[in-house]
Parts: C-alpha cells; sequence; structure tokens
C-alpha cells in the first residue's frame, strides 16, 4: 500500500541561513522572461503586464516539476525569478545532456556558462576550458580557472557569490572564478546593474536543475 507522504517530493532543507527558490513542486517564485532590463524599463506598467502575462503562459508550457527535477524541455524563453536581488550567495544543482547549453544570468544579465564540454562544435568557443566561467565579459576574464564539471548526463553544482559587479564561482566544490566582475552585457559602458532577477538560461536543449536556495547578503557592494 502506498502511503500519502510517497505520493509527494519533499525537497532538502536549505543551508542554514539560505531559502528556497525551489520548492520542488511547483514555479512558485519564478516567472517567464520579457525582455532584458533595459527593454522592461522602457515599457509602460501596462504593456508589461501584458508581455508578463504571455511570458507566464510560455514558462508553465515548457518549464515543468517532476520528482523534485525543474525540468526545461528546451523550447521558449529562459526562466526568471520573480524577485529581483542584489548581492547573494546561491547553491544550485544542474544537468545537461550531451551537447547540451545553458547559463546563469545574474540581475538578469548573461552570463555564467554552462555546456558539455566534450562537444567538439562548441571548441571554438571555449567549451573544452570547462563550465563556470563569465562568457559574455570582453575585457576582464571569461574563462573559469580549472575544468571542475562532471560529464554531461551527471549533476553539478555551482556555489555563485556575487557583491557589487564581482562574481566568486565554486563547481563542485571547486573555485573555477575568483571575484571577477560580470560586465553589463546590454550596455557595455555602464556597470552592471545593482539589482536584478537571476535567470535559468534556455539555449534550445533540454535542462533539469534542483536544490536551489539562496541568501541576500547586506553589503555595501564594490
Amino acid at each position: 500500500m502506498v502511503t500519502l507522504l510517497a505520493l509527494f517530493v519533499v525537497s532538502p532543507a536549505p543551508p542554514a541561513g539560505f531559502t528556497a527558490l525551489f520548492n520542488g513542486r511547483d514555479l512558485t517564485n519564478w516567472k517567464g522572461l520579457v525582455g532584458n532590463p533595459v527593454s522592461r524599463k522602457s515599457m509602460s506598467a501596462d504593456a508589461l503586464a501584458s508581455a508578463q502575462a504571455k511570458a507566464d503562459e510560455s514558462m508553465r508550457a515548457h518549464w515543468t516539476v517532476k520528482d523534485g527535477v525543474l525540468h526545461f524541455d528546451g523550447k521558449g524563453e529562459n526562466l526568471c525569478t520573480a524577485k529581483d536581488y542584489g548581492d547573494f550567495e546561491l547553491w544550485i544543482d544542474w544537468k545537461i545532456e550531451p551537447k547540451g547549453d545553458s547559463g546563469l544570468y545574474l540581475r538578469g544579465t548573461p552570463q555564467v556558462q554552462i555546456w558539455d564540454t566534450t562537444d567538439p562544435d562548441q571548441f571554438q568557443h571555449g567549451a573544452e576550458k570547462g563550465s563556470g566561467g563569465l562568457w559574455n565579459n570582453q575585457k576582464g576574464a571569461r574563462f573559469p580557472l580549472v575544468k571542475a564539471d562532471n560529464p554531461a548526463g551527471e549533476w553539478n553544482t555551482f556555489f555563485v557569490r556575487m557583491v557589487g559587479a564581482n562574481v566568486t564561482i565554486d563547481l563542485n566544490g571547486v573555485r573555477v572564478t575568483n571575484d571577477v566582475p560580470l560586465e553589463n552585457y546590454w550596455n557595455r559602458e555602464l556597470p552592471i546593474f545593482p539589482t536584478g532577477p537571476i535567470e535559468l538560461q534556455s539555449h534550445g536543449t533540454h535542462l533539469q536543475f534542483r536544490n536551489i536556495y539562496i541568501r541576500e547578503l547586506k553589503t555595501t557592494g564594490k
């Protein structure tokens, strides 16, 4: 006989001081992507609300939850936190398939790179160097210090710390990015935005995420 408790997935408790961004059951705390930080700012309240409703409908069609895991079917747009964040620490588990490609947008800005490091089609872009670099940087470091990925098809864990513009990333317990400024992809003449959503990037391949926890930091920034 199956007990009622067995019908529910219980997510692990967040680390001390962190809160769960993903509850393992549904898309609470998340919304669909509308434009980018610059284009959203120029929209009227009514236009933004209308666009958000359409984006949320698309989100529910392509981002789903099964057995405590967040799945993306390879279609549609990025998944965004409903809340904007300034300085924070983030834990997140991710899994991609062979030839998979994804990333994390921090404050709505690309990106912490995730990809299949053995995909020869991506070697021209530096995939063999590993995940966890700030791939869209032009002036500062854009590739990870070391390759620390588990093979495609296996779970990986990021720890991300962002204070001011500076980002530090551990991948599977290995420091891959150390206090590197994230550049403003949307307007390279300006510094990174002080706040913005965290986004799970869609890049046309099936993705899985779980155990997403965040802690907001009370800092003066850098």
